[in-house]
């Protein structure tokens, strides 16, 4: 994970370092190396994920690429709020690293579950996961595809649910009842770690896939800790950013997840991924750069 990245761009590698400073430890050898058990581990995979969609914004920031607004979806909304101002690279590690603890504690003593359903409507979803109890809807990705997150058996009684009305339901491999009222413990410890941290104002709009709306300030302390117990919008978030007048997206990191969603949300957008040098030209040729 971004490893390629670090060798050819001296930002991207710096990054890495500056993260491994702040850390501790050697998060760059855990990313570039693994083992794959070590890096998916939750302590060290959502800040891998927050420092290597960093680096790559960063790389993309210095060859003259910015953006006119940030967004994320669940852990990727702290890269977004590095993007437009309002988080340090060193705050929203820390908080990540916060994060991390605090969700993995709740994991170990209330193990969930989440299942993407499949070609059903917002509203079916959101019917079943009532019908079934102990489950939510915890990501509303795209048209068609709603990840629900509960307690074990809550998840169960909808994939039967769900599978009984001809609707496509699979478990997603994780042990967490993510975005859920499961989370609640965390969310108040994330709330006690937020209460001390920096949030400057803004030089880029930040769109919140908690709420789907604009938000900035004081505000984002709250939004950040009621965010593990809240779905994700992201149908909503892209379709207000759509109304805007946005009409390219840029997905950062190392897996290529969102430009898929955001295309079926709306089709005749322009979508780049950049988490590997070989993105670059497809990311300035969209932005109307030279290499």
């Amino acid at each position: 994970m971004g490893r390629a990245l670090a060798e050819a761009f001296p930002t991207a590698r710096r990054t890495f370092e500056e993260a491994n400073d702040l850390l501790g430890y050697d998060l760059a050898r855990i990313c570039f190396e693994g083992p794959d058990q070590e890096l998916t581990s939750t302590r060290n995979c959502q800040p891998a994920i927050l420092v290597t969609s960093v680096a790559a914004w960063r790389v993309a920031r210095e060859r003259g690429v910015e953006g006119d607004l940030t967004m994320g979806h669940s852990l990727g909304e702290y890269s977004a709020l590095v993007a437009c101002g309002s988080l340090s690279f060193a705050e929203a590690l820390r908080l990540v690293q916060a994060r991390g603890d605090v969700t993995t504690d709740v994991v170990t003593r209330s193990p969930g579950r989440m299942a993407a359903l499949l070609g059903a409507s917002d509203e079916d979803v959101e019917a079943l996961c009532a019908e079934a109890g102990e489950v939510w809807p915890a990501n509303y990705n795209c048209p068609g595809q709603i990840v629900a997150s509960g307690l074990r058996h809550g998840v169960d009684r909808l994939l039967d649910l769900a599978h009984a009305r001809g609707i496509k339901a699979r478990l997603l491999d994780v042990d967490g009842a993510f975005h859920s009222s499961v989370m609640a413990p965390a969310a108040e410890r994330l709330r006690d770690v937020l209460s001390n941290v920096k949030i400057s104002t803004p030089s880029l709009p930040f769109l919140s896939a908690t709420t789907a709306a604009f938000e900035r300030g004081e505000r984002l302390r709250a939004l950040l800790a009621q965010q593990l117990t809240a779905p994700v919008r992201f149908t909503q978030t892209v379709r207000l950013a759509l109304d805007h007048g946005v009409d390219r997206f840029v997905e950062f990191g190392s897996r290529r997840v969102l430009v898929g969603l955001v295309r079926r949300i709306r089709s005749d957008v322009q979508v780049v991924h950049v988490g590997d040098p070989s993105d670059l030209p497809a990311l300035l040729a969209l932005a109307g750069r030279a290499g």
